[in-house]
């Protein structure tokens, strides 16, 4: 398993919009987490910018943009 520290790097994106969805997630929500969703995350932020802007800013076809978590692997 990733550091936080060097989940938080990882975290930093391309947009402001996204740096923040992630590093609210990484402070709030990932620390609960258990070990398949916190996998499911780090391997999340190896996504490009473009995949993750349509995925987390509601372009995609889920309603709700943590479902990644769950439906990726």
């Amino acid at each position: 398993m990733e550091s936080e520290a060097k989940l938080r790097w990882r975290c930093r994106r391309g947009s402001k919009e996204l740096d923040l969805l992630l590093l609210r997630y990484l402070e709030n929500g990932y620390p609960r987490a258990d070990a398949r969703e916190q996998q499911r995350f780090a391997e999340l932020l190896q996504m490009d910018d473009y995949q993750l802007s349509k995925l987390l800013l509601n372009f995609g076809e889920s309603d709700n943009p943590l479902d990644f978590l769950l439906k990726m692997g």
